[in-house]
């Protein structure tokens, strides 16, 4: 098996019964595995829902970590609706073709300082120093910053050889008081600013709301993203002729994108809080239990995607559920997907040919299911184009 393929650890169980079941700290989870079942779930939500306990709904569970609610993602219509009504505008800037001028900058002086290395480790010497620098952008907060972010590793709220961390979360807390209270004292054009001047029912959003929308916007789109130009850059590693087909046919690198947010699906589920006594795949889900929506199964489902288990560049048809489904659908999407893109452009433009050296995967425990969501490590050689 090639060191970049992604297996499908939930096919059996997702034929067979359509759902699995695993405990996430004493509070049970039953796995919607199936992609009807998955959308219809995310479309519910009045039986399905996420505005529970703050950290409830992600697995594993953060309620003993934080109790800030996050803005939009924990929060149902019709209210979910009108916040991020308020966010919304600001997370399409990567649409801009300013901002895109920005990003692609950022991701070719990467490229070219890789080119410059013997060998580099991908995970935090190209992917983590990508999502932060960019993550300046999105933000509108001085590049310098980026230092402090990488820093911090590849996840917010874990650390090595512990799921969840409680004094790591709270740097980041700290960090995001900080810089709101400063914003309050001298607003300029920063994401902290603009949310503090925007309304909400009439009235300014609360320091509490702004932190919830700037804690979803630092955690949910740092280890996704990273796993996602990780896994992207080794596939290419492993499948030159994946490479030389995005130099010749550039018109398919947006499917390209979506192909692999497909195959790697770079967050394996979220969860919901069962509201009332129901079924899911004609089994039984209690009220105030929880329910995951299984995105990485989904995507491989076979009754929805043809040769579910390869990467097919331009596929034609993909509804893909790598960003999720209805209502909370990934804010940050957008950010994502360009982030992809330019940086195949890139790849595709400044790469001949790159080496796989070693590398430690990265393996979620599932209780029944063992996961690849991307790598711990990979160090790679990265070998210009020579035209």
């Amino acid at each position: 098996m090639k060191k970049s393929e992604f297996p499908d650890p939930f096919e059996k169980a997702r034929e067979s019964k359509g759902y699995g079941e695993m405990n996430d700290q004493d509070d049970p989870v039953t796995m919607l595995l199936r992609h009807k079942d998955v959308r219809k779930t995310a479309h519910n939500y009045k039986t399905f829902q996420s505005g529970a306990a703050p950290g409830r709904i992600v697995i594993p569970s953060e309620v003993n970590i934080r109790d800030t609610r996050q803005i939009p993602f924990e929060v149902d219509p019709p209210v979910h609706k009108e916040y991020r009504s308020i966010v919304e505008p600001w997370f399409k800037r990567p649409l801009e073709p300013e901002y895109q001028e920005k990003l692609a900058k950022q991701i070719a002086n990467i490229i070219e300082e890789v080119l410059q290395e013997d060998s580099v480790e991908v995970v935090t010497g190209l992917a983590l120093k990508l999502q932060s620098r960019a993550l300046t952008l999105l933000l509108n907060t001085p590049f310098d910053e980026s230092e402090k972010w990488i820093s911090w590793g590849t996840h917010v709220f874990r650390s090595e050889g512990e799921a969840l961390d409680g004094d790591k979360a709270n740097i980041l807390y700290d960090y995001i008081d900080a810089q709101i209270d400063r914003a309050a004292k001298s607003p300029t054009d920063d994401m902290y600013s603009v949310l503090l001047d925007s309304e909400f029912e009439g009235r300014k959003l609360t320091k509490e709301e702004v932190k919830g929308v700037m804690v979803l916007t630092f955690a949910g789109g740092r280890d996704t993203v990273i796993n996602a130009v990780t896994n992207a850059i080794a596939y290419l590693a492993e499948n030159p002729e994946s490479l030389e087909r995005l130099r010749k046919e550039p018109e398919i690198t947006g499917k390209t994108v979506e192909e692999m947010i497909r195959y790697f699906s770079p967050l394996t589920q979220m969860g919901r809080v069962v509201t009332e006594d129901t079924f899911v795949c004609e089994h039984a889900a209690k009220a105030d239990t929880r329910v995951s929506l299984c995105w990485a199964s989904a995507n491989r489902d076979a009754a929805v995607f043809e040769n579910p288990n390869e990467i097919v560049m331009d596929r034609k048809i993909n509804p893909h559920v790598g960003f999720g489904f209805s209502h909370h659908n990934c804010l940050g999407a957008t950010h994502a997907r360009q982030i992809m893109k330019i940086l195949l452009q890139t790849l595709a433009e400044k790469i001949g040919s790159f080496e796989i050296l070693d590398y430690e995967e990265n393996i979620e425990d599932l209780h029944h299911f063992k996961r690849k969501v991307g790598f711990h490590s990979i160090n790679m050689k990265f070998n210009p184009l020579t035209k």
